[in-house]
């Protein structure tokens, strides 16, 4: 057995400083990007980010893009605590990256990582010329087995499949202000991973062979450029258990307040029944809302998630989905009757009440519709712009 990793020791980044490397090959070619440790509490992220970057110094001349390894929460990681004021990766909203939301934003500890990180990858992304890939590497505080989250687009979609993990799909529906969520509306592909637990060794080097299949998967090396790469991918294939796709389905959103206690012995993807007990808080006993696996349990003090519910998607329903929106049946909706759409936003569609009742959660997520809301007496719903195509190829 491998001995857990020293608590945060090989982690000191001075602060401000996100870039860890960057390899510039062909500038034509597609760009990687990936962030580790955006929570300072997960030291896996840039552990691993490190070593791949010494590895990949013997390879730069065969690299057909360009790679950013950067890290997240620096002065977070350097206290190994998940955030100092409030979490990094729920920040990154319109408000807080608007200059009317500045001021309060630059008072905290998390303001200033935030507009430095969005600086530096807005840097990045300008000059893009091909495909943008954006990796977001975590950890969480259960143990089980490692997976991806993916926002729901067919690029993103087909991007993941190549790694082999258990994929998540529909977390941006519950989640507010996420990086990879800013980015993704922005037009990169992105993917998160969680790793496995917070200070294994085992999670290193998950991250480790999961960007190295993301130089190989976004087109920057070639198989061959990597020796070990059918290990590597054996090891995360391994990890899926052969399950390939989750849809998340439910949140327990907490509050400090609430004095949210996980019960123990909870992993990710442990089978659970409608009404069982899965924690409490001060109002008393938590139940499941539905029957599913649960996810991310919160064994750790700080967070704004207590647990997520998920399900199994059917392969069926993933092809279907892929064919509706390659024909744009999405596009037919904002035609009809009761529809409206956003001024402001061409892919939020406001359907009135009796509309609203012929189109389900399943018929808005096969279209790509994965934002949910009731807005006075309407169903808003929302879908990513660049679902088939990027903004940044054929860039002269």
């Amino acid at each position: 057995m491998k001995p857990a990793l020293k608590k945060h020791s090989a982690l000191e980044i001075d602060e401000g400083q996100h870039l860890l490397r960057s390899f510039n090959g062909d500038p034509a070619g597609p760009t990687l990007i990936v962030v580790g440790s955006i929570h300072g509490n997960e030291p896996a992220g840039v552990l691993a980010l490190r070593r791949i970057a010494d590895e990949l110094d013997g390879l730069s001349s065969k690299l057909r893009g360009r790679v950013y390894f950067l890290a997240g929460n620096t002065r977070a990681i350097n206290k190994g605590l998940r955030f100092i004021d409030h979490d990094l990766n729920r920040a990154w909203t319109r408000r807080n990256l608007s200059p009317r939301g500045s001021e309060h934003v630059e008072t905290t500890s998390e303001g200033h990582e935030l507009r430095e990180l969005d600086s530096l990858i807005d840097s990045i992304l300008v000059t893009a010329k091909s495909e943008v890939y954006i990796m977001d590497l975590h950890s969480t505080s259960a143990t089980g087995q490692p997976f991806a989250t993916v926002g729901d687009t067919l690029r993103n979609r087909s991007f993941a499949m190549g790694f082999g993990v258990t994929i998540l799909l529909g977390i941006e529906e519950q989640l507010e202000g996420t990086m990879l969520e800013h980015f993704n509306n922005l037009g990169a592909v992105t993917l998160g991973f969680e790793g496995g637990s917070h200070d294994s060794p085992e999670t290193v080097e998950n991250h480790r062979a999961l960007v190295w299949l993301g130089l190989v998967n976004s087109g920057i090396l070639t198989a061959a450029d990597v020796p070990d790469l059918k290990q590597m991918a054996a090891r995360l294939t391994a990890t899926s258990k052969g399950m390939r796709i989750v849809e998340v389905r439910h949140r327990e959103a907490i509050r400090p307040e609430d004095n949210f206690e996980m019960n123990p012995g909870f992993n990710n993807f442990d089978r659970i029944t409608e009404g069982q007990t899965l924690a409490k808080n001060r109002s008393g006993e938590i139940r499941a809302v539905e029957s599913g696996m649960i996810l991310m349990p919160l064994y750790q003090k700080l967070g704004e998630d207590g647990f997520f519910i998920g399900r199994s998607v059917a392969p069926f329903w993933l092809w279907l989905s892929a064919v509706m929106r390659r024909l744009r049946v999405q596009n037919i909706l904002r035609y009809l009757p009761g529809v409206r759409v956003d001024p402001d936003d061409s892919e939020t569609l406001y359907l009135n009440t009796g509309l609203a009742r012929f189109f389900p959660l399943q018929v808005s997520h096969l279209l790509g519709f994965r934002k949910r809301r009731f807005q006075d007496r309407e169903l808003v719903v929302s879908r990513r712009r660049f679902d088939l195509f990027g903004p940044f190829t054929n860039r002269s």
